[in-house]
Order: structure tokens, then sequence, then C-alpha cells
């Protein structure tokens, strides 16, 4: 059976108030998100909090990593402090017995041309592919065989750069992909054919329904054909975070799924 959570909300500053909707909701985790300064790595840290909240509830957790993250940055103290970053994420979670750590491909700087756009990683590729051999080295290190996927969620589309990094993290037991389906949908489902060339790696949903180019809505208010969705999500044994961005929009989802999907099982 799937495993539904939802995400940390803006207008909830309390981990203890989320914990008390997820619980309300019937869901089974919470996926902390280190953009908000609540969830920075030295809160996260405070795993003895963590764990009383998550035996008083009976929540799991999963950590999105900061969507800024951006370990390839040519500036080698930035993009060793992303790194720290992660390794620290990593601790926590093996400390807490947290199955999934999200995370971005950060798209990097682009340069402006008359006649074409230039990304910056793709014109430095050898050394940006140089930082994600260290990375993944730097990962696998950390968890250390423990329970622990580092799953990579698409976003407005993967650029041919990142698909090749994408590919090689791929190649490591320790990293797996997150589909979140209205990103694919708003992004015209330019990365679905790279996804579901490696569905055998998919073990995080993030779901929400789109319209057009406007995704995070409400399920059922859209265009995407989320039964199949999440039958595939299913099939691959994944866990689904809830991404809409509100109390209300996502106790209105909760009862989609409650009143139109689960009620074939």
């Amino acid at each position: 059976m799937l495993q539904f959570g939802m995400p940390t909300l803006i207008e909830i500053d309390s981990l203890e108030v989320t914990m008390q909707l997820c619980e309300e909701l019937g869901l089974d985790f919470v996926e902390l998100n280190m953009n908000l300064p609540q969830y920075q790595a030295e809160r996260l840290e405070d795993v003895g909090y963590l764990r009383q909240l998550q035996e008083k509830y009976g929540i799991g957790y999963t950590i999105h990593l900061d969507e800024n993250l951006n370990v390839c940055d040519f500036n080698k103290a930035v993009a060793k402090a992303y790194m720290d970053t992660v390794v620290r994420a990593i601790r926590t979670a093996k400390a807490l017995e947290v199955p999934i750590l999200n995370m971005h491909m950060n798209h990097g700087v682009h340069f402006t041309l008359p006649d074409k756009t230039v990304q910056l990683f793709e014109q430095y590729f050898e050394e940006y592919m140089k930082t994600w051999k260290e990375f993944r080295e730097v990962c696998e290190r950390t968890v250390d065989g423990a329970d622990l996927k580092i799953c990579i969620e698409n976003t407005d589309g993967y650029r041919r750069y990142e698909r090749s990094a994408v590919e090689y993290l791929l190649q490591s037991d320790v990293f797996c992909l997150t589909w979140d389906i209205g990103h694919s949908h708003a992004a015209g489902n330019a990365d679905e054919p790279f996804i579901l060339e490696h569905q055998d790696k998919l073990r995080h949903f993030h779901i929400h329904d789109s319209l057009g180019k406007q995704d995070h809505r409400i399920l059922g208010s859209g265009e995407i054909d989320l039964e199949q969705r999440l039958d595939m999500a299913e099939k691959c044994h994944c866990r689904c975070v809830v991404e809409t961005k509100t109390a209300a929009a996502l106790k209105e989802s909760v009862q989609w799924i409650w009143e139109e999907y689960l009620k074939k099982f």
C-alpha cells in the first residue's frame, strides 16, 4: 500500500502542529523542507526532539534538501558549504531512520549571447562532472549501507548536462529518482521519457495537479491522469508527498485520495 505524506507548509511554523495535522489527515510522514529557517541542518540535528515527535504521533519523516543546493558551484567555498550541508543531512537522516532525502539539480548560471544562451555547466562540463563524482563518493561513504536513498527530483526539464549527471548518479545504489508529476506536466512532460527509462530507480513522488503551466493545484482540479501516476507509484513501491501549498488545499487533496483513489483497494 502506498504511503502518503505532507510537505512542511509556510503557514505552519511549528513542527509539532505540522505533525498534529499530519496525524489528523491520516498521513504517514512529513517532508521537512530545508529551505525554511526552522529546518536548517543545526535544527534537524536536534534528533532527540524530532524522535520524540515521531514516537508521539506515529509519523515518519522525509527530508527535502535546500532547493538552492549547488555542489557544482565554481566557488569552492560555496560548493563545500553545500556539500557539508548534505553530509549533515545524511547523518541526521540515519539517526532518525529517514528513508528519503529529496534534492533538485541546480541549472547553474547562464550567459546570454546575441545568438544563443550558454549554460556554464555545459561549457565547463568536465569540471561539472568531476564535482558530481566527488559528490557521489562522499554520499556513498556517508550513507555507508544505511537504508537511505537520495532522490533526484525533476523540475522544469532536465538540461542535457544534467541528464548526464543524473545518469551517472543513478549508477550508485545510494541515488534514486523523485517524480514530481505536477512539475512534469507543467514542463510539457519533457522529463517523462527519461524518468520512465529509469523507472526501476523511482522511490518517491511529489503529487499535485496541474492545469497548463499552473501546478501545485488541488488533486482533481487539473489535467493530470492522477490514477495512472499513482498506479505507477504503487507499482514502484514509492512514497508520495501531497505537495499542495496550503493546509486547506492539502485537506481537499487528501479527501480526493480517500474518495477517488483509495476506494478501489
